[in-house]
């Protein structure tokens, strides 16, 4: 923790720890140099102490560094400890710089510079031409390997950077797809929610309505006829009435509690699972027989190995449809629920011969739920005016989802 706090305070601030740097460098080098005078002083200075810049601005730094070697050459012939500036700014430029020609240049500076401080450091009087000549050698290939080595070591830090600096980027771009991934898991779950709400409160509720009605009309005429000792016969019909009441309001309580502990604990996809499917189209029909309706059912070809989203789909619809019955059919309507499975589509149609009380205009958020279930899984519904009178809702499903069409 300690070392990243100062790591990030030393690239905050790293203009003055550069100048801070390249003082004490200076100030270390003319103690140890001894009495440079006057010119010793500027030289060196002048040679390190634009390494304050070596960060920020590696090119104008690398030029003041030549311009100190330029007046070394000047005023004498022998090394200095503040040459150690070039391999610095070298480095530098290398591993900074993010325009690589100007890193290239320095480099190249810095080469030609090797061959001229060899042919001002060697060559000294008395010596044998061939001393002179391996004395000349040595030396430049020292300083153009001691270069290179430099120039090679900023470029290495240079394509480290660029490299972390890619995977980070990577990295962020990967987080913003996984939150935008989980968002929208989280809208595609909040919308599979409601449509369940939607399904299964507006049907129970629709039935509750029918049955509630009928319990209570039945109840008010019996009374009527015999206010003293009733009509046993009818309060029986009435109180069948309410207890089918009570059951589908029992049942619609259960599966909403269950569904709304989807958002409250942690779970299993299964454990919350919606339980209906055809399987279950008997008790559902069979509850709006007991409405009054009459409701015909006929189910053909093997529904048993359906998939869990299309056997829920198929059943929704069915069970929409029928509420739209109770809702819109009228008096005296009759509906009809016909199921076929193909080898590849899975066909449900639920129709009605009622003169219809409200206009269907498939603005509803019930026809929209079914039609949304369907196409989720790659479907069609058709939802509209029968011919002769009466409404009607098909539904197409591919009985494998979206898979069905595609070999990918």
């Amino acid at each position: 923790m300690i070392v990243q706090r100062v790591s990030d305070l030393v690239r905050v601030h790293r203009l003055q720890v550069d100048l801070a740097l390249a003082v004490g460098l200076w100030l270390l080098i003319t103690v140890s140099a001894g009495n440079l005078g006057d010119v010793g002083l500027a030289v060196s200075g002048l040679q390190i102490l634009p390494l304050a810049l070596r960060r920020v601005a590696p090119l104008p730094a690398a030029g003041l560094v030549v311009l100190g070697c330029l007046l070394q050459l000047a005023a004498t012939d022998t090394p200095m400890a503040s040459n150690v500036a070039v391999l610095i700014v070298v480095y530098s430029a290398a591993a900074h710089d993010p325009v690589r020609w100007r890193s290239l240049t320095v480099l190249g500076a810095a080469l030609v510079g090797a061959a001229v401080a060899t042919a001002d450091w060697t060559g000294r009087a008395g010596w044998s031409a061939g001393a002179a000549l391996g004395e000349a050698v040595f030396t430049y290939v020292f300083l153009t390997m001691s270069v290179l080595v430099a120039w090679l070591l900023g470029d290495v830090v240079r394509r480290r950077k660029a490299l972390i600096a890619r995977l980070t980027a990577q990295n962020e771009a990967l987080a913003r797809d996984r939150a935008q991934r989980a968002r929208l898991a989280a809208q595609g779950e909040r919308a599979s929610i409601a449509r369940e709400m939607h399904d299964i409160v507006a049907h129970s509720l629709s039935v509750v309505v029918v049955q509630a009605d009928g319990g209570a009309y039945t109840a008010r005429a019996a009374l009527e006829r015999d206010r003293t000792a009733g009509d046993p016969a009818a309060l029986e019909r009435a109180a069948q009435t309410l207890e089918t009441l009570a059951a589908t309001a029992r049942s619609a309580l259960a599966d909403t509690r269950r569904l709304v502990g989807v958002l409250r604990e942690s779970g299993s996809a299964a454990e919350y699972a919606p339980q209906q499917g055809l399987g279950h189209l008997e008790p559902l029909v069979q509850r709006l027989r007991d409405s009054g309706v009459p409701v015909g059912l006929a189910v053909r070809g093997d529904v048993g190995d359906l998939t869990p989203e299309v056997d829920l789909a198929a059943y929704r619809v069915v069970q929409e449809s029928l509420t739209n019955v109770l809702r819109h059919a009228g008096p005296g309507a009759r509906a009809e629920v016909d199921v076929l499975r193909s080898p590849a589509v899975l066909l449900v149609r639920v129709s009605d011969d009622g003169l219809g009380l409200v206009e269907h205009d498939g603005a509803g958020n019930g026809i929209l739920g079914m039609t949304e279930r369907v196409q989720v899984l790659g479907g069609t519904l058709y939802a509209g005016a029968r011919t002769g009178g009466g409404f009607e809702v098909v539904a197409s499903v591919p009985v494998h989802g979206q898979e069905s069409g595609t070999d990918d």
